[in-house]
């Protein structure tokens, strides 16, 4: 009797309680928690709790570095820094191209086409989601295309609305380009929870610049460049779903709209523009409202070592922190898309992070178990 109680008192020292293991889980990779399903009913129940998944999305996006998901005509192919060469993820939709909004939301990243369907993707997992054509789409089919529209290139955005979790991809686009006057702007809004697309009324007050400036998510709100006297940046709150004017934008009102963009670097919403041989970047301070210079690129060397700038703003991805908390900065170049870059602000050095024939559209995303 002795001897049980003996064994008893062992076990229940050198057994963790299951709530220490899902801490512990938490912080390993995606690719692991997978294959950690087989081991017992409880850990598959942990690992596909939703609760489990969330705790696990947001400790990855605190401590960890993102991963590089690469969108071409042929694969979507991921990237972790420091890593195996990229892998290809395999989806079902074959060799057709899509294009990807610029902000992945918890692991997720939504692809896109002009005429047709879209998908939200988990390219870790594997889980994927067909969206709808929106009304844009439908009218773009019926004109056949941009050409007889006469517009530029509208992008839907990707966000999430930070009180409920929902995630909402988000079509806005200037109404009398297409052919619509009943309003400056309209807005479509994806539910997922009726698998349709939604008009927003009243839309922004204010055109946007169409073309390569893309929407971008930071902080609940997605951000559009508005196509004013005055270039100003324009915020979608994706919870009220309530638009307006948050901000100038940080340079001359002339600027072309193939030289400047917005983008999201720290979970912070920065500004960037080629300007003759500097690549100048921004971030907003959204407590006064102004805008900091964060850094001054030369981009000579880009030119002479890679072949780019071309006509395009270089497009910052991430910023990745090394050992001794040096910061270095990852970018490319939308227009000669076969490099990505790591440049060092310090050293003012410039490494090849990847190269191939075509890295397609690159987003950062940080691996997650979420689906929707």
């Amino acid at each position: 009797m002795a001897r049980k109680t003996k064994l008893r008192r062992i076990e229940s020292v050198s057994v963790p309680h299951h709530h220490v293991i899902e801490r512990i889980m938490e912080r390993l990779p995606v690719r692991s928690l997978l294959s950690f399903k087989a081991v017992s009913k409880q850990w598959k129940s942990t690992i596909e709790s939703r609760f489990f998944q969330e705790r696990q999305s947001k400790h990855s996006q605190q401590y960890g570095d993102p991963d590089v998901l690469m969108v071409s005509s042929t694969s979507l192919r991921t990237l972790v820094f420091g890593s195996l060469p990229s892998s290809s993820v395999k989806m079902p939709w074959g060799n057709k191209t899509y294009l990807v909004c610029q902000s992945s939301v918890d692991g997720l990243v939504c692809l896109y086409d002009s005429h047709k369907p879209g998908f939200v993707v988990n390219p870790i997992t594997g889980w994927y989601r067909p969206l709808p054509l929106s009304r844009l789409q439908e009218r773009m089919i019926l004109k056949d295309g941009y050409i007889e529209l006469g517009h530029l290139n509208f992008k839907p955005g990707f966000g999430k609305d930070e009180f409920t979790g929902t995630r909402k991809p988000v079509w806005l686009y200037n109404s009398i380009d297409i052919g619509l006057e009943n309003a400056t702007t309209t807005c479509e809004v994806f539910d997922f929870s009726t698998n349709s697309w939604r008009y927003v009324t009243p839309s922004a007050p204010c055109r946007i610049l169409g073309g390569f400036p893309t929407p971008v998510f930071v902080d609940g709100s997605l951000h559009w460049f508005t196509e004013c006297e005055e270039t100003e940046v324009l915020s979608f709150d994706l919870h009220s779903e309530t638009f307006k004017v948050i901000s100038k934008a940080p340079f001359a009102c002339d600027a072309s709209h193939w030289e400047i963009l917005l983008c999201n670097l720290n979970n912070r919403l920065c500004a960037s523009q080629l300007k003759l041989s500097d690549q100048v970047i921004w971030s907003f301070n959204s407590l006064n409202k102004t805008w900091d210079k964060l850094w001054s690129i030369c981009i000579v060397p880009t030119w002479r070592s890679f072949g780019f700038p071309t006509w395009y703003a270089l497009s910052p991805l991430a910023i990745f922190v090394e050992e001794k908390k040096k910061k270095k900065l990852l970018f490319y170049d939308p227009a000669h898309n076969h490099t990505l870059v790591l440049h060092d602000p310090e050293t003012k050095s410039y490494d090849v992070a990847f190269s191939d024939e075509s890295i397609g559209y690159p987003v950062c995303y940080f691996p997650s178990l979420i689906s929707i």
